[in-house]
């Protein structure tokens, strides 16, 4: 009947877990449906090459050694791939994913409290806090951001580890001292039970070095070799790995010792310091994997001029952004309201200083004049303080003030302060206390779900942006990136224009606006947009091709002919001047130096597979008899897809233009049908472009077309940038 009793108290938490992650994935399910951001998802999965191969040993390599997104995050790279390899660009299931590790973070909550606590209710209505407060969107309706929910899951796995090992490691740990006094007492024969031997003065020389050595173990590691130890370091190395948001967690260990597990007193900081040392000692691995992760995020952020410099951001705006923000976002985890991916660097006003300067000192003084009757309330308010310190503001990374992502853990720390806090004073009102907590869940399930919607697509979730922000600059920049990429050209313009007005000296929006100007058919005022660009970076090799082909454009060959090749000059394996200065030849009937052109290109970029296949696209479908080259098409072609790791669709649609200049249309009609297969659900133009290519291999036919030029670069994605001065 006991043990019956006993499976039945443990089982219980269990289900709950498992009904909570349920809820869940009901509540995120419409993320399924959610396209691609052109907002770092461009960066991270659908214009990466090395993510898209999927699992490689290349790959492998590359995520553990690159600093690529001004990130290292090996872990993050090696799930994105891990999707591609499954998922192809599934946008609907890279997001599926995401909501399937929020789903497990959230059972992890609330097992993580419970085991802490034993106390069901507030761990439950903790635990639902996290999985449904619309803060929370932002990292799981984006796909980029993968990271946060990964490194939070081995986060939270590496503190249920660490409980684990306090319950049993730890415990031995405190009482190993009186087993040690215990066995001498045994062996002087003053111990009870000890047996009465007769007594030496000789001591054995090996003995001693083995004590010597012992002693130092001790003092290195001061822990038994408990499994859940290094169980929790492991997990919390994966973690960082992941992302290193949660490299404050050795921190949270020390708050944690002292609620709930109670290894010390405040008494103890003066009493017993050496009982507060000897935890902090504990976690000494910790602290240096901690280090570590710092030292490489500050070179990757460096390393891709994503750190804002001093002369850009003062340190006096630093810190009064960071008061201010810290009230922001304990204001929006109270009420979450006007939520925006992107909150633009603004002036601060002195009345907003000076509140959130008093809203931060009497939340402090309140939780510490509590921190005897109720702990809970100022180690949730160290928690969220100390798991926000990162991304505060003090390294101005980019040019955002603050963002919801960022409070994905650290919110953890506010919804158990009050709770826990609330369960405490309700006492023997517990039902009043459940029934109290389903109104502000119901509310933040309801909005959520509003929140979800504004996630759908880049156009959706800037304009929403851009109804609750004011002068968001990069919102507008990324929305006319979103119309231009829809071919609502004039609309993407007059975006452009006022991102433009917000911040005259960014280049990049200046680029996209030329680029659009070509599409439109004014190359002369995209030409001057582009020499705007010039005259600020001229060594960027991009801009000397866009100008190439604005003057191309205007008929002017000849000065055409010189940005490409001071762009070629720039970089030696840029394929895209030699591709546009093959369309100028085809333009002008030197058939065969176009052919050389695009030759050039595949020898500048011989491992970009877009590359290879736009040369394989031409030499077999040229409607010119002389210069068509199916052979040739064919084997560029084939090293296109083996580097694609035959995935994407731009390779397979080449290879079969390849193999119909062959006259192999059965094998034509196979890799049409494969680039179907792998293109995005986004590209409905091209979808219709190789369905026609596909009627033409049925019916035996090959694919003819002429080089046109009518293809100008594409726009460079703005991703992360700091304000231009």
């Amino acid at each position: 009947m006991l043990k019956s009793r006993k499976r039945t108290a443990v089982s219980r938490p269990r289900l709950l877990a498992l009904l909570l992650a349920l809820a869940t994935l009901v509540v995120y399910l419409p993320v399924t449906s959610h396209e691609f951001l052109n907002y770092d998802d461009d960066d991270y999965i659908t214009g990466n090459d090395m993510v898209q191969q999927g699992l490689t040993l290349a790959g492998v390599v590359w995520a553990f050694t690159t600093f690529h997104a001004a990130n290292w995050h090996p872990l993050t790279w090696l799930s994105h791939m891990a999707d591609c390899e499954l998922f192809q660009l599934n946008s609907g299931a890279h997001h599926f994913i995401n909501a399937l590790l929020h789903a497990a973070n959230s059972a992890l909550v609330f097992v993580l409290l419970w085991r802490l606590t034993r106390q069901t209710p507030p761990a439950v209505v903790v635990a639902a806090l996290f999985a449904w407060h619309p803060l929370h969107v932002e990292s799981v309706a984006w796909a980029a951001e993968r990271k946060d929910v990964l490194s939070t899951c081995f986060g939270l796995l590496a503190l249920l580890a660490y409980t684990k090992y306090v319950e049993i490691g730890g415990r031995r740990a405190e009482n190993g001292g009186q087993r040690t006094e215990d066995r001498e007492r045994r062996m002087e024969g003053k111990h009870p039970t000890a047996e009465r031997r007769p007594r030496t003065n000789i001591q054995n020389p090996t003995s001693i070095g083995e004590q010597g050595l012992t002693s130092v173990f001790r003092l290195l590691f001061p822990l038994p070799a408990s499994r859940f130890y290094f169980l929790s370091l492991s997990c919390f190395a994966l973690g960082l790995l992941a992302k290193p948001m949660v490299v404050t967690l050795p921190f949270v260990l020390l708050l944690l010792d002292f609620w709930p597990l109670r290894r010390f007193e405040i008494s103890t900081l003066t009493s017993q310091p050496s009982t507060i040392w000897r935890l902090t000692v504990e976690k000494w691995p910790f602290f240096l994997l901690s280090l570590g992760s710092c030292v490489l995020t500050v070179m990757a952020q460096q390393a891709g001029q994503a750190v804002a410099s001093l002369e850009t951001v003062p340190m006096s705006y630093r810190l009064e952004n960071s008061v201010v923000a810290l009230s922001r976002y304990l204001l929006k985890t109270v009420w979450p309201a006007d939520l925006a991916v992107i909150y633009p660097a603004a002036p601060i006003p002195g009345a907003s200083l000076a509140f959130a300067g008093v809203v931060f000192i009497l939340v402090s003084a309140a939780v510490w004049l509590a921190r005897n009757r109720s702990r809970c309330w100022l180690v949730g308010w160290l928690w969220f303080i100390g798991t926000l310190t990162p991304v505060i503001g003090l390294v101005q990374v980019g040019a955002a003030t603050m963002a919801d992502r960022y409070t994905y853990l650290p919110s953890i720390g506010i919804f158990m302060a009050v709770t826990f806090g609330l369960y405490e004073l309700a006492e023997a009102k517990k039902r009043v206390f459940l029934f109290a907590s389903a109104l502000p869940l119901l509310g933040c399930v309801l909005a959520t779900e509003r929140q979800l919607g504004c996630w759908r697509n880049s156009e959706t979730l800037f304009r929403h942006a851009l109804a609750f922000t004011q002068d968001n600059e990069p919102a507008r920049l990324n929305l006319g990136i979103a119309l231009d990429l829809q071919d609502r050209w004039p609309e993407a313009l007059s975006e452009y224009r006022e991102a433009v007005r917000l911040q005259p000296g960014h280049y990049r929006t200046h680029f996209a606006i030329g680029n659009v100007l070509v599409k439109m058919g004014q190359p002369a005022a995209a030409l001057a947009e582009y020499q705007l660009c010039l005259g600020r970076d001229p060594g960027i090799p991009a801009l000397h091709n866009a100008a190439g082909v604005a003057l191309a454009a205007q008929g002017n060959c000849v000065a055409a002919q010189a940005e490409f090749t001071v762009a070629e000059k720039l970089d030696s394996h840029y394929a895209q001047p030699h591709l546009e200065w093959a369309k100028v030849c085809f333009q002008q009937g030197l058939d065969r130096q176009a052919v050389d052109e695009l030759w050039a290109a595949a020898r500048a970029a011989p491992y970009d597979f877009r590359t290879l296949a736009t040369v394989a696209r031409y030499l077999a479908a040229t409607a010119n008899d002389t210069i068509r080259d199916g052979p040739g098409a064919l084997a560029l072609a084939l090293k296109a897809g083996e580097l694609s790791r035959n995935r994407q669709p731009e390779a397979f649609d080449a290879l079969g233009m390849a193999f119909a200049a062959t006259g192999d249309f059965s094998n034509a009609v196979i890799c049409a049908q494969n680039a179907l297969e792998f293109l995005p659900p986004s590209k409905p133009k091209a979808a219709g472009d190789i369905l026609h290519h596909l009627k033409s291999y049925q019916d035996h036919q090959p694919w003819r077309e002429t080089f046109q030029l009518t293809n100008p670069p594409p726009p460079l994605s703005p991703g992360r940038f700091i304000a231009v001065p």
